[in-house]
């Protein structure tokens, strides 16, 4: 086999075909609960002013200080601003909130997109820099409550797709910004003199984003966070009582969760209550995605002081626990019917019957090339299509057509004018796939 000229982008991949039957599954699952629970479509550009995730996910994280893709006009001069693809959703989510005057609207205003993100992240596995995530925001409105409401419809999601067993909730309340504010001050000067014992990567979050040091990977950092000041001990009444509510409407909800004090997110927008759906096994080595509270996002993008929740999950990892897992996304791309023919005039009468076949709601695939009926065959095969309808010149004279049964591997020869009302009877009628819009405007 010949090497291609060209392949994917690094950190990039093709959906195939079967990846996409699991993409198509778990948007079902996503729209059905997003219905439900009042979310109504969003869907902001792939690229935005690149300040809305500097002001928004922080100037000092990860995301913004390597992971961003920025994209520049051919025409674009120095004044304009620069643009980034977007790494995630909320941020344009909650431009978009402002520009578009929703806080008009009865809130809160709840809100779902399902779409590629982009980081310049380190491609490892089940990482990539172009990835899918579903996101569901809420915004207007804060009350614990609707934070228990929020995760039990990604609760809901994740038992639709059949892997909500192999997932732990891990859940925190890391307070107000003021809490944070002084919470992270505590942890530089409790480390002063100290800094050379952490890895560079932490060495430069404790002066810019000391929060970040306690979801670090490094072994050296989490050893010496057990003698640091605690976030815990910086929370304020109110934050504690939040927690406490948002845990109590958890339990009543019939939802298991873990309090986990280290977890923090890595958005500078986060404030009280944050989660993560880690894996059972493994931790947060294979998360599945989290959210929480951004209280000041919206005003730090120029909006007045708005309270907004969210929550977002990576597609590709979802695929990756549903296949270790043993769950099988719905093939519904099979074919039904492979119509094999020989001759000009059978190809002719063919194209009719394909197209009949097609619009009463089979899937059908035929009349290719010209090819010999036993090459037909063959290829019906690898189609693996349930049924082949083959005409020759025989048949079309005589006004019949011969009707196969693939797995059976028997045949017999039908009337050509009973061949719709035939396969249908094969099929069930409720197995068609027919497709009307059914919810037309009133004229």
């Amino acid at each position: 086999m010949s090497q291609p000229l060209f392949r994917t982008p690094k950190g990039t991949h093709d959906v195939l075909p079967d990846d996409n039957l699991y993409m198509t599954y778990i948007k079902k699952a996503v729209r059905h609960r997003a219905r439900q629970a009042g979310y109504r479509r969003i869907d902001p550009p792939l690229f935005e002013n690149r300040a809305i995730f500097d002001r928004g996910i922080g100037e000092h994280t990860d995301i913004v200080e390597k992971e961003l893709y920025l994209v520049s006009s051919k025409q674009q001069s120095d004044e304009e601003p620069a643009f980034a693809l977007r790494p995630e959703f909320t941020a344009g989510i909650c431009r978009s909130y402002i520009e578009n005057g929703m806080q008009q609207l009865p809130q809160p205003v709840q809100l779902y997109s399902i779409g590629p993100c982009f980081r310049h992240d380190r491609p490892q596995k089940g990482r990539y820099r172009q990835f899918h995530q579903f996101d569901f925001e809420l915004i207007g409105l804060s009350d614990a409550g609707l934070d228990a409401q929020l995760i039990q419809v990604i609760d809901k999601v994740f038992q639709d797709l059949r892997i909500k067993d192999r997932l732990t909730l891990q859940i925190n309340n890391i307070g107000s910004g003021d809490n944070r504010k002084a919470f992270a001050q505590a942890l530089q000067d409790h480390f002063i003199g100290k800094e050379r014992h952490f890895p560079d990567l932490d060495r430069s979050r404790l002066h810019t984003n000391p929060m970040r040091l306690l979801d670090s990977k490094e072994e050296d950092t989490q050893i010496l966070l057990k003698n640091a000041p605690q976030l815990s001990q910086f929370l304020d009444d109110d934050s504690r009582k939040y927690h406490a509510l948002v845990l109590e409407y958890l339990d009543a909800l019939g939802i298991a969760s873990t309090e986990n004090l280290s977890l923090v997110r890595g958005l500078d927008y986060y404030n009280q209550t944050v989660f993560e759906y880690w894996d059972a096994s493994t931790g947060a080595q294979n998360a599945v995605g989290g959210g929480g509270h951004y209280d000041g996002l919206i005003e730090l993008l120029g909006g007045k002081p708005t309270p907004g929740m969210g929550a977002a999950c990576g597609m590709e990892r979802i695929i990756w626990h549903m296949k270790e897992a043993g769950v099988r996304a719905p093939d519904k791309d099979q074919v039904d019917v492979f119509v094999a023919q020989l001759g000009p005039e059978a190809k002719k009468t063919c194209l009719t019957l394909i197209a009949d076949l097609r619009e009463m709601g089979v899937h059908t695939v035929g009349a290719l090339g010209e090819a010999s009926l036993k090459s037909q065959m063959r290829l019906a095969d690898k189609f693996q299509s349930r049924w082949t309808l083959l005409l020759g010149k025989m048949e079309v004279k005589e006004g019949t057509i011969i009707l196969r049964d693939m797995a059976a591997g028997k045949q017999k020869q039908i009337p050509f004018r009973d061949t719709l009302k035939t396969i249908k009877k094969l099929i069930g009628e409720k197995n068609l796939d027919t497709y009307t819009l059914k919810d037309q405007m009133s004229e």
